[in-house]
This record gives structure tokens, sequence and C-alpha cells, in this order.
């Protein structure tokens, strides 16, 4: 296994960070390492806001169900899809923007995801650990009137970012004949691996919690999608031009 693989495979959600501070030099090489992620057709659609003010960020923790990791975190990044320069791009040439388009949203949203792991990985490249934030989009137009993003600009997560203070263990993945198939999508052994998987995650679970939760994947997923999840964004996402068309 090479050291790439060996970095990819070893990666944890980092929510606890030492008091020492990550230069600034660093966050740009990082963000700089996002811009060369692949980007459909060019687009280079994701703007990332570095939160720097103690105000901003307590009132986007408040946002983001009261993870105390967001204020006190050294760095937090807010990942944005932004179709906003592109119109700008448009006005240069006299030419009018066609938007609202789904398929707008959806090459906006990936780009961004895609940027957004380049940052982690170089980050834990280093040395540094991460945690995504997307609870910010529990109240997304609070966010937005934060961080003052305009028409085709929405916030998709957060990241936290700092030197590690805690190990945790390695959360194990669904087994891979669930999610590498050949030729077609054959789920018929499906059931079978995630039963076993569930034993894993169980004991994974009792272990970093000492007993506090006793759940398995399939509870834990069977538990959250019976639940409305952000049913706001959509009229949110349409008020900010997107996903009309």
């Amino acid at each position: 296994m090479n050291n790439v693989i060996a970095l990819l495979k070893s990666h944890r959600s980092i929510r606890k960070f030492l008091d020492r501070a990550v230069s600034q030099e660093l966050i740009e090489s990082l963000i700089e390492s996002g811009q060369c992620a692949a980007t459909s057709s060019f687009i280079q659609a994701c703007t990332v806001i570095q939160v720097n003010d103690p105000d901003t960020r307590a009132k986007l923790r408040d946002c983001a169900a009261d993870q105390i990791y967001v204020s006190e975190a050294p760095v937090f990044l807010v990942f944005c899809a932004d179709m906003q320069r592109h119109r700008l791009a448009c006005d240069m040439h006299q030419s009018p923007m066609l938007s609202g388009y789904t398929e707008q949203f959806l090459t906006a949203s990936l780009d961004c995801a895609l940027f957004a792991q380049n940052v982690l990985i170089g980050a834990e490249s280093v040395g540094l650990g991460g945690c995504y934030i997307g609870a910010l989009r529990n109240n997304i137009a609070e966010v937005d009137y934060l961080l003052k993003l305009p028409e085709l600009v929405y916030p998709l997560f957060g990241l936290c970012l700092g030197y590690p203070d805690q190990d945790p263990e390695i959360k194990p993945r669904l087994p891979l004949p669930v999610v590498l198939k050949q030729d077609s999508y054959d789920d018929c052994s499906d059931r079978i691996f995630i039963e076993e998987y569930d034993r894993d995650v169980r004991s994974y679970y009792t272990t970093r919690t000492a007993g506090a939760i006793d759940q398995s994947w399939s509870e834990q997923i069977s538990a959250m999608l019976i639940k409305e999840a952000r049913p706001h964004m959509l009229s949110y996402l349409r008020d900010k031009g997107f996903l009309l068309k």
C-alpha cells in the first residue's frame, strides 16, 4: 500500500484540537490544492470563506447545532457553491446567462465537494485533522446572512481544521461488495453483508462511547430516514436562483 492510499484509509473526523495556530501560508496552500481538484467543464464553482471573527464563529456555532468545535477550532472554513462569478463572466462578454438549471446546481455542488476533499486530504497529509460541518444547513438562511452571500451562492458545509488533540478509532465502512458492483446493480447479497457490518459498527460505537451508544449502522440509518431532511432547503435554494428548471 502506498503512502497516499494509506493516508486515505486512515481518515478520522477530528473534533478536538491543540491550542496551536495554523499558519495562513499553509491554509492558502491547502486552498490552492483544493483548486486543483477536478472541475466540471472548467467551471470552478467553489468559493471558500475563512471565518476568523469570534462573534461570527459563535453565531455559526449556534446555526450548526451548537457544535463547540465550530467556534474553537483554529481554522474554520465555509465551502460555498458559487455561480455568481459565472454571471460576471457572461456580463463581461454581453452574453445573457441562462441560470436556474438543476444541472448547474449539481455541477456547482459536486465541484465544491471535490474541492473540499482535496483540502482535507492535503491537511491530513501535513498532520492536521478536520471535521466537516453539514449542520450549517440547519439554519442556512442565517448562515447566508452572516456571510453576506449574493444570489447564486449558497453554503454547502463548513470544515474545522487544526492539529489533533485526540486519536479516535477509524470508523468502519460498508463492506466492499456492497459498494463495488460488477457490470450491473446486483444487491442479492447486500443484506447478508450489512448484517455482518452492523455487528462491526455496534462494536465500534460501544468501544468509542464506553457503552453509551449501542447501535448498528442500519438502525442508525432507519432512525434517520423516517424524519424530514431539512425541508426548508428547496425554497431557500430557489430563492438563491437554483433548481428553478
